[in-house]
């Protein structure tokens, strides 16, 4: 078992700690450096120490780095100013122009939390992600694997790599009108993701790519257990496959985590499946866009 992680668990408001951007600055080859650190990590370096607080520094690192703290990562979000505002880097309401995750701080806080928090209580399974951009959240997740030795858990990487498909509002009512398939930032190639995870040292055997809709791609996923669930769908459609997929494979004290929820499609996706299914664990808020719950034990 691992040792508890400094105070991750005792709140689901987090400060957000810039200390590691605060001390490394800019550098270019920032993916270098943190890539380093995680092979020495993994390694059991004497220098590292063996009472988590290396552990906890790399993630730290990681994590301002993925974020664009580390560098001021603009904006490219149509509906913000071409800048960087460490405000809205924190809640995750920017589209980064170069950093690897959109999901901001304390949605990345929170993935950290609930991952830790399955690995310390020996919840069995894998990590998903369904909907990865760049890949951010899963590298950040193969990282929280790697920095604590968990050797024997894959990451899954699904998506279908081409951006939102079209809305079908026939069979999805709720998605009428969506335009997020018009958006050609969100279409991230897989081997645009591949090459992120490269850069940071964390390209291995345990990360497995689901690529394609989710409705032919997750069914047949060679998904055993899962601990932990990250939905990042955006839409109704893809929020309710993923579900209809893999929530029966969510172990017993696993998370799922909802990144849109602050979305009316993906709320109502998650409302109508916890419906149909007599799910009463209590919603949990991350930054007034994300939510998780607890499979009950």
């Amino acid at each position: 078992m691992l040792q508890r992680i400094g105070a991750y668990h005792d709140s689901t408001y987090l400060k957000l700690d810039n200390v590691s951007a605060q001390i490394l600055g800019v550098g270019a080859r920032q993916e270098e450096a943190v890539a380093r650190l995680g092979r020495r990590l993994q390694g059991n370096s004497p220098n590292l120490g063996g009472d988590g607080r290396a552990a906890e520094l790399y993630l730290d690192l990681l994590e301002a780095s993925l974020t664009g703290l580390l560098i001021e990562d603009a904006s490219q979000a149509p509906w913000t100013e071409r800048k960087f505002d460490p405000s809205l880097r924190a809640i995750g309401r920017d589209w980064p122009e170069q950093a690897i995750t959109m999901i901001g701080t304390a949605r990345m806080r929170n993935l950290r939390m609930l991952t830790t928090r399955a690995l310390e209580e020996g919840v069995p399974g894998d990590f998903i992600e369904t909907g990865v951009w760049r890949g951010g959240a899963c590298i950040y997740a193969k990282g929280i694997f790697q920095a604590y030795g968990a050797k024997d858990r894959k990451v899954f990487v699904a998506d279908s790599f081409r951006g939102l498909p079209e809305p079908d509002a026939a069979h999805n009512p709720a998605d009428a009108g969506d335009t997020h398939h018009t958006y050609g930032q969100l279409a991230i190639s897989r081997e645009a993701v591949s090459a992120n995870f490269r850069r940071y040292g964390l390209l291995d055997e345990q990360v497995v790519f689901l690529e394609g809709w989710f409705k032919d791609t997750l069914p047949v996923a060679p998904i055993d257990r899962l601990a932990v669930l990250r939905l990042d769908g955006d839409m109704y459609e893809s929020t309710v496959d993923a579900l209809n997929a893999l929530y029966h494979k969510v172990s017993p004290g696993g998370f799922v985590i909802v990144d849109d929820y602050v979305l009316e499609p993906c709320a109502k996706a998650i409302h109508d499946f916890r419906g149909q299914h007599g799910i009463e664990a209590p919603m949990e808020p991350v930054d007034g866009a994300a939510v998780w719950w607890r499979v009950p034990l």
